[in-house]
């Protein structure tokens, strides 16, 4: 116990995600803690690397996620083989906490597609005899414990549900059980567009930001308090900071990278804007009116 508590507290204090670690992963992340049905377990990289469901792994083409872009052989195990068994029907998301504060929601469901020909998920084990090369403008590889996923296309897999530096895999209840905050205001639940955009917020920004305190990431500023992000961006702004957001405002910890028309359609920042825009009425209704005493 004293070890995993180590563990624990050595993860939360290393940042990576976007940033650069130092020249060896190794030297910040010394194992993975999984908590699945049967208990909260640790592995090494050398434990999964043992592991008799091991296997080589290649990503063939240009893939939308993989952080290298070009041919890496993986070594890496089944991530469902490794969840092992799952407890009451309530925990249906996958949540996997970086070592930055980088935390990815991926639905169970999504997951277990990969045995009905959809996407194939795996945690890729960085060998420290083979290591994988250094991410673009860092020192350090994705390792040693990363996300990824062979024929993502299958199922509609998305950039950010390919997290690196894993340091935590926990199956959990989804978002929007686990933090009610999140869901569309009640006036607005018939629709669509806000909806899709309360969708496209659960899959592509939750691992960052956070709505009114709900969610798990702590890389960018809570898109819902102490004001909404619409009250002080235009959707112009908006539009422009999600597209390329170096180009909108820059400062030196800056880690957010643009999302291109391939990763968020057009329509789906359409809808997210509408989603936040509910959000910020629903929060504008809750408030005392100025002149009330």
């Amino acid at each position: 116990m004293k070890n995993i508590v180590k563990i624990a507290v050595l993860a939360l204090c290393c940042g990576g995600f976007g940033m650069g670690i130092g020249t060896s992963a190794y030297a910040e992340v010394s194992a993975l803690l999984v908590r699945n049905g049967d208990g909260e377990h640790s592995f090494t990289a050398a434990d999964l690397l043992a592991r008799a469901d091991n296997r080589s792994v290649t990503l063939t083409g240009t893939v939308i996620g993989d952080v290298y872009h070009h041919h890496v052989e993986y070594r890496a195990v089944p991530l469902l083989a490794l969840l092992g068994n799952r407890p009451d029907a309530q925990f249906d998301t996958v949540e996997l906490q970086a070592s930055d504060g980088f935390v990815s929601e991926i639905p169970l469901a999504l997951v277990e597609r990969g045995a009905k020909n959809g996407a194939v998920a795996w945690l890729a084990v960085e060998d420290p005899a083979h290591p994988w090369p250094a991410l673009p403008k860092e020192t350090a590889s994705a390792g040693p414990f990363y996300l990824i996923w062979q024929f993502p296309e299958r199922s509609g897999v998305s950039r950010e549900q390919w997290p690196y530096k894993v340091t935590r895999i926990s199956l959990v209840e989804s978002p929007d059980h686990r933090w009610p905050q999140l869901a569309v205001p009640a006036k607005f639940v018939g629709d669509a567009g806000v909806k899709r955009g309360h969708d496209v917020f659960v899959v592509q920004c939750i691992a960052c930001h956070k709505m009114n305190g709900g969610g798990a990431g702590n890389v960018g500023p809570d898109l819902g308090q102490p004001m909404n992000v619409t009250q002080y961006f235009k959707d112009a702004g908006l539009r422009a900071l999600i597209r390329d957001p170096h180009k909108v405002r820059t400062w030196p910890e800056q880690r957010m990278v643009g999302f291109q028309p391939s990763v968020i359609s057009d329509a789906d920042v359409d809808a997210l804007l509408k989603y936040l825009h509910a959000m910020a009425s629903a929060g504008a209704a809750k408030q005392p009116s100025s002149s009330a005493q």
